[in-house]
C-alpha cells in the first residue's frame, strides 16, 4: 500500500511538473501539513468580530453573523507552502475578498493590505493581488468547515503566493500606502512570495 502511494505520487508530481503546475524546488504532498506560529485560538462567535481600517473613508467592523451573510463562492486552486511542498486542485469557499472591499471606500493611495489575524499575526499582501478573483476568506475547504489547526473559522486564501500569505485565523485587514513587512516578511521572508520565482527570502 505504502509503494502504490509512493508511485502514485511521483506520477502525480511529474504530471504537475511537465503541465507547468509544480513550482522549482517543490514537491508534491497528498497530505496537508499544519504549520503555524503560536497555539490555535479558540472561536467564541459571540466575541469574534473582523475590522476593516486603515486608509478607508470609514472603518467597518463585521460581526460573525454579518460576515457570514456577504456574498459567497466557491474556487478550485493549488496550494504552495515555502516549506517546499505542494497541494493540487484543493477546493475552497468563502466570501471573495473584493466582496469585503466594497464595504469600504479605499482611498486611492492604498497600495497594500495588512491581513491582521489572531496572536497578533500580520502579513503584507499587495491589494492588485488581493483583488483577484482567486483570493478569499475561505470558510470551508474541500466541502467541510475549516478544521481548527488550518485557520477555522476563517483564513484568507492567495493561491498564487506561498501559503504564509494565506493567512490563517484572519480578524481583519489595515489598508497602507506601502509594503510594510509582516509577521515573516520582518523576519526575513521575501515582502511578495511568488513560488514561481521561489521568491522565499528577502535575499532571493
Amino acid at each position: 500500500m505504502i509503494f502504490g502511494e509512493i508511485t502514485e505520487r511521483k506520477k502525480l508530481e511529474r504530471e504537475m511538473r511537465e503541465a507547468g503546475r509544480l513550482p522549482p524546488g517543490q514537491s508534491l504532498t497528498l497530505k496537508w501539513p499544519v504549520l503555524h506560529v503560536g497555539s490555535v485560538p479558540r472561536f467564541d462567535p459571540a466575541k469574534w468580530d473582523f475590522q476593516i481600517k486603515g486608509l478607508v473613508e470609514q472603518p467597518v467592523r463585521l460581526t460573525w453573523d454579518e460576515f457570514t451573510r456577504l456574498p459567497m463562492k466557491e474556487i478550485t486552486a493549488d496550494m504552495h507552502c515555502v516549506t517546499r511542498w505542494s497541494r493540487f486542485d484543493v477546493r475552497w469557499e468563502g466570501v471573495p475578498f473584493s466582496e469585503v472591499a466594497k464595504l469600504v471606500r479605499i482611498k486611492p493611495e492604498a497600495k497594500h493590505a495588512m491581513i491582521l489575524a489572531e496572536q497578533g499575526y500580520t502579513s503584507n499582501v499587495p491589494i492588485e493581488d488581493l483583488m483577484r478573483p482567486t483570493t478569499l476568506f475561505a470558510l470551508k475547504h474541500n466541502d467541510e468547515p475549516l478544521p481548527a489547526d488550518h485557520g477555522y473559522p476563517l483564513r484568507l486564501v492567495v493561491p498564487h503566493l506561498y501559503a504564509w500569505k494565506s493567512v490563517k485565523w484572519v480578524r481583519g485587514v489595515e489598508f497602507m500606502a506601502g509594503a510594510t513587512p509582516g509577521f515573516w516578511e520582518d523576519g526575513g521572508y521575501h515582502i511578495y512570495g511568488d513560488p514561481f520565482k521561489e521568491q522565499r527570502f528577502s535575499t532571493d
